[in-house]
């Protein structure tokens, strides 16, 4: 049985494959600019395997010298907050962030003109001010901050799930569906098939597929996408303690020696840290997603070191998540190297949820032939021998 997608006489049909926070949003945006879209996920927005799942994301501008994500990061926030206001829905949460500087800064100094170009309030803090600021927190060992003073953090999941049900109450179809790529001929690729059996046919496809793009079209991004298991851990605050909870602090970043990051709690959740550095290797069909004993005392001795007002808190939630690196930590947004109508989008590689939005503008304007793939995101930066290249921070 085929069938296809929206009125091949009207509208240009596009299939999206991957509801997260790039396919979701990119749905949407072709969607508003009169495309007939449908959007398929094998297991739904923000579900649990999908790395667009969990509670919050931070969403800051510091980017060291990639003047891309800067730039992303702005726009990023600019229509968050606009759908805030459209959707009458909490979607942002702006508390702050503050990026913590190690004894080797080059990365946070790069950082700095790109903040002014791009238009961001920043203030450069001393450790000295940033205590007397934020005196919940220990500064020992941080050479100075930068704190970004219009961004904070986004809820994750839910956003996810709220961006389907506006792309469906505007006109887009959306099927609870796995998508397996067909054939190429004539440079094109002609239908996909689905896991009820069926096929669907679109003018243009859009492959979203975060952690399991690899595996979707291996001969391309096979050694690109390397999904690696994550945790993250919630500790419950003391009672009637504002210090640790939204609105008491800001969301931070630590780029010190080791790299945490985390959010205050918030809707009544526990105070959130995360350690950025790259885990295992992962399966994200059916990897175990038990924490485990090191990382839960890990992250426990760096919230004692650096919230000391933390000491002996609870564990009150655990998640195991991944990223889906690419060599280089840049997003892949470009189209198949053998089919003209079929698009490869992703790689979050741990920091793209915050940018979903912009980055559904950015696709949605490359599908409609408006705008031509950026170097910075095509596949051809890979074509040299970068894939032993260390991953970057950021």
């Amino acid at each position: 049985m085929s069938s296809a997608f929206g009125s091949p006489t009207r509208k240009t049909r596009i299939l999206v494959a991957g509801a997260g926070a790039f396919g979701g949003w990119t749905a949407l945006h072709l969607q508003r600019r009169g495309a007939q879209v449908t959007l398929c996920d094998a297991w739904g927005p923000g579900n649990s395997r999908a790395s667009s799942g969990g509670e919050t994301r931070i969403i800051r501008a510091t980017y060291g010298p990639d003047r891309p994500y800067v730039q992303m990061a702005v726009r990023a926030l600019e229509i968050w907050k606009e759908h805030e206001k459209r959707w009458n829905l909490k979607l942002f949460h702006h508390t702050g962030v503050i990026w913590l500087a190690g004894a080797d800064d080059k990365y946070e100094k790069a950082a700095l003109p790109l903040l002014r170009d791009a238009g961001v309030r920043f203030e450069e803090m001393t450790p000295a001010a940033a205590a007397k600021r934020f005196p919940q927190m220990n500064f020992d060992g941080v050479k100075w901050a930068i704190h970004e003073q219009d961004f904070g953090f986004l809820t994750a999941r839910r956003n996810c799930q709220t961006v389907l049900e506006h792309f469906m109450n505007e006109g887009g179809e959306y099927r609870q569906l796995a998508v397996e790529p067909g054939a190429i001929t004539g440079r094109e690729m002609h239908e996909v098939r689905l896991t009820d059996s069926s096929k669907a046919s679109a003018d243009q496809m859009v492959f979203a597929c975060g952690p399991w793009l690899g595996r979707v079209f291996p001969d391309v991004a096979g050694n690109l996408i390397r999904p690696t298991r994550q945790q993250a851990f919630f500790f419950g605050v003391p009672a009637g303690d504002t210090r640790f909870v939204e609105g008491g602090m800001p969301t931070w970043n630590d780029h010190g020696a080791a790299h945490f990051y985390g959010i205050p709690g918030n809707e009544w959740r526990g105070f959130k840290i995360a350690d950025d550095e790259r885990g295992p290797t992962f399966d994200p069909t059916d990897g175990d997603r038990t924490p485990t004993a090191d990382a839960i005392q890990a992250a426990r001795k760096y919230m004692e070191f650096r919230f000391p007002g933390m000491k002996g808190a609870p564990l009150v939630e655990a998640r195991v998540c991944q990223y889906e690196n690419t060599p280089d930590q840049n997003f892949i947004m470009d189209r198949h190297p053998q089919a003209a109508n079929v698009w490869l989008l992703g790689g979050g590689s741990g920091h793209g949820y915050k940018h979903g939005p912009a980055v559904g503008e950015r696709m949605a304007e490359l599908v409609l032939g408006n705008k031509p793939v950026d170097p910075f995101f095509g596949l051809a930066r890979f074509s040299k021998e970068k894939a032993g290249l260390p991953l970057k921070q950021g």
